[in-house]
């Protein structure tokens, strides 16, 4: 009985507290993360999977038994000179559960299938009823370059700066990929980071919003939104993606599995594979992702200096994206005769449909006969396009 004890997480737990109080730090985080998603439903889908993951990784300090996620078989599969360099086969042999289902993050599988599902939800005719919407949600990415540059400054390696750089971009699974791609170390902060800003859009765009427009502005009423054929809506994904694999290569599976995803939508002819790509699929996934992701944020990854740098510049990146997308519009109202309501220049980040409620709700704040939700959908499926193409130009930047 007492050699049971001693293996007994309960005993470590008090025993070795002193030694490992990080990793206790880390499993509070990780249930407040879980009162955010479950209570105040911020990102409840994926936090609270990320927060559960991070919970089981930090419980194992108190195990004598590390089965579920290994961070020293991580670190020789990164480890140029380990004779396991990038090793699957070790993983899969010596891995516990976190470690197997991190292999799908990894290898960028998990966010190329998330953007199918988005890709199936998404309805792309606001912007093709309206393209000048693109330019909105491009100019909503320079928050993404701006900040990069900071955390060059700051001192991060080029490819930790492009990993925080686009967190701007508002989109959870294009960050996920990008870190993974460049800089896996910093893939739990970053994930943390990434959607608590984007579970946060309706308190950080509205002061952003009113600061950068005048009540004339916010009063504009659109004209209506032309309705766009079947023959368009089929044709946009297929050039999308033709376009973006010739400019940006290493852009290309994500904004592919987006247009192969709405495709199946707009097609009519594959309706089946449609739902599952919108439910099933989708919903797999995000389980998958959300708990492999946590199970990076251990208390040596999370708790230091660059985990606050990379809070304080994910803020700024988000905010200037916001901020550009509203100064563009503005812009454009000097040159054009139909104008554009600033306030749908916020949703070019692309927190797909949040943002674009966010420009409504405060413009029905200063009209309550102005809709401008159609309108801000055209922007904020903009930005998604545009966050993807971002992530291609860090990726073949930075690697």
């Amino acid at each position: 009985m007492i050699g049971f004890l001693k293996e007994t997480g309960f005993y470590l737990l008090f025993g070795k507290i002193t030694e490992n109080w990080p990793s206790l730090v880390m499993i509070c985080i990780s249930l407040f993360l879980l009162w955010l998603g479950i209570k105040k439903q911020f990102e409840p889908l994926l936090l609270v999977g990320i927060a559960f993951g991070m919970l089981l990784t930090n419980l194992t300090a108190f195990t004598p038994f590390d089965a579920m996620y290994h961070t020293d078989l991580w670190a020789n599969f990164m480890d140029e000179g380990s004779e396991f360099y990038h090793s699957y086969g070790h993983i899969m042999s010596n891995g516990g559960l976190l470690d197997i289902l991190y292999i799908g993050v990894k290898t960028c599988i998990y966010p190329c299938l998330i953007f199918v599902g988005i890709g199936a939800m998404t309805d792309f005719e606001p912007l093709i009823s309206n393209p000048k919407s693109l330019l909105l949600g491009a100019a909503a990415q320079i928050g993404i370059f701006v900040t990069f540059i900071g955390c060059i400054y700051l001192g991060f390696p080029q490819q930790a700066a492009g990993s925080i750089g686009i967190i701007g971009g508002a989109d959870g699974p294009t960050a996920i990929y990008t870190t993974s791609k460049l800089f896996p170390d910093l893939l739990g902060p970053i994930a943390v980071a990434a959607y608590s800003y984007m579970a946060l859009v309706p308190v950080i765009q509205p002061p952003i919003m009113k600061l950068l427009t005048t009540k004339k502005e916010r009063n504009i009423i659109m004209k209506p939104l032309r309705k766009v054929s079947k023959t368009e809506k089929i044709i946009f994904p297929i050039a999308v993606t033709i376009f973006v694999a010739l400019l940006v290569p290493s852009a290309t599976p994500l904004v592919g599995c987006l247009m192969l995803g709405n495709l199946w939508k707009e097609s009519g002819v594959c309706e089946r594979l449609c739902k599952t790509a919108q439910n099933e699929l989708m919903n797999i996934v995000t389980i998958f992702l959300g708990i492999s992701v946590g199970a990076t944020a251990t208390a040596e990854a999370f708790l230091n200096l660059d985990t606050l740098k990379i809070m304080a510049m994910g803020i700024v990146a988000f905010g200037m994206g916001s901020a550009s997308g509203v100064l563009l519009a503005k812009f454009m109202n000097l040159f054009t005769k139909n104008k554009v309501n600033p306030l749908i220049g916020s949703a070019g980040v692309s927190a797909v449909p949040m943002a674009a409620r966010v420009s409504q709700s405060v413009g029905q704040k200063e009209n309550p006969s102005n809709f401008l939700l159609m309108h801000a959908m055209g922007p904020n499926v903009a930005g998604v396009i545009g966050s993807a193409i971002a992530a291609g130009v860090l990726i073949a930047l930075c690697k």
